[in-house]
């Protein structure tokens, strides 16, 4: 991901840590940066928790040194003696994890954020295995979605305890505001239906749905608009249309902003093995702001909307998606989930921790 975890404080990898340590514990998190973050060491020890950061970056020629780092870890963790080992963010880090955690008798933890068998890492033969063995040692596994939490149940029935933990938000950030106010912040037009979406506009994110939709949906009415934000590729461009509105890369801050501002959003999440098993942390975002949403049929999502099936559509079928954004400009079906914080996830975790 573009974030950092450490400072921007971004997401599951930063909030697991950091509200354990809230919770009592002490707390050492070790990081490796494959882009261009800064090593270092970052103290967020205060009065209320026990929280120290490390960071190693091995760019350009310092690349061979990734073949140490595991000896590095098991040195600091020596010194360190947790009770406790959890390990994170792809399959080297679960892998690294169940090693270091065997070397020093320790108990092990796997966070799964995603199913990193989807990730390209997982074609190279040894990894996968290492990655389902490191996964059998683990006493607790923790998933992203109840999907994933049931593959893993059932692939690696050795695991005594495994447990969904959704991504969650930023409440006091995603929250309900002034329609209007958000349109005029982003330069928005005010008095037309706005559809849209946020995140990766890529064919790999399903996002070749909403593309085609969009041909069919512009016809039935000629005053909506598509807005759109987030990366995109050159193979799938945007549709070039008058009423196709790119707002770019968006800060997190205005992407809340976005989702204040439309009428119904989009979720569209590929069939695939990425797809099957991820929670979209979006629909959170999205439903946090009473946004009316529409979303692919697949995953945790079809759990999520529960009676509301009419909020859903089968991934491919542009024209039932077309269907069900229409549907929804003239009823707004809101739904009314309960959304946990971190504060909660996490204390949730805490109870198979002292198990």
């Amino acid at each position: 991901m573009s974030k950092d975890v450490i400072l921007d404080k971004y997401a599951r990898l930063y909030e697991m840590p950091h509200q354990l340590s809230l919770l009592g514990h002490e707390v050492a998190g070790f990081c490796l940066s494959y882009q261009s973050h800064a090593e270092g060491v970052w103290n967020e020890t205060t009065a209320q928790k026990k929280l120290l950061w490390s960071s190693k970056s091995y760019l350009g020629l310092k690349k061979i040194g990734l073949l140490a780092y595991p000896l590095y870890l098991l040195k600091k963790l020596s010194d360190f003696q947790p009770d406790i080992i959890i390990a994170a963010s792809d399959i080297p880090h679960i892998i690294w994890g169940a090693w270091l955690a065997k070397k020093l008798n320790k108990p092990f933890v796997a966070d799964l954020y995603d199913n990193f068998e989807s990730y390209g890492q997982a074609k190279i033969p040894l990894l996968r295995n290492l990655f389902h063995k490191a996964l059998d040692q683990a006493s607790l596994v923790t998933t992203t979605s109840h999907n994933l939490a049931k593959k893993i149940r059932t692939e690696h029935p050795a695991v005594k305890h495994v447990l969904a933990l959704p991504s969650v938000i930023d409440k006091a950030l995603f929250k309900v505001g002034d329609q209007r106010q958000a349109r005029q912040q982003l330069n928005l037009p005010l008095d037309v239906p706005l559809i849209g979406t946020a995140g990766g506009l890529t064919k790999m994110k399903g996002i070749t749905d909403l593309f085609r939709a969009w041909e069919i949906i512009k016809q039935r009415d000629p005053q909506v608009h598509l807005v759109l934000a987030g990366p995109i590729e050159v193979q799938i461009p945007i549709p070039q249309d008058e009423r196709v509105i790119y707002l770019g890369l968006l800060p997190h801050q205005q992407v809340v902003t976005l989702f204040q501002s439309l009428d119904v959003g989009v979720l569209c999440i590929p069939d695939d093995a990425f797809g099957q098993y991820c929670f979209p942390q979006k629909a959170y975002e999205m439903l946090a702001t009473e946004l009316t949403i529409v979303s692919t049929a697949i995953g945790d999502m079809v759990e999520l909307v529960g009676q509301h099936q009419e909020l859903l559509y089968s991934s491919g079928n542009f024209m039932q998606l077309a269907d069900c954004v229409m549907q929804q400009l003239q009823h707004y079906q809101k739904l009314d989930v309960h959304i946990p914080d971190w504060s909660e996830n996490i204390q949730t975790m805490n109870g198979y921790l002292t198990l």
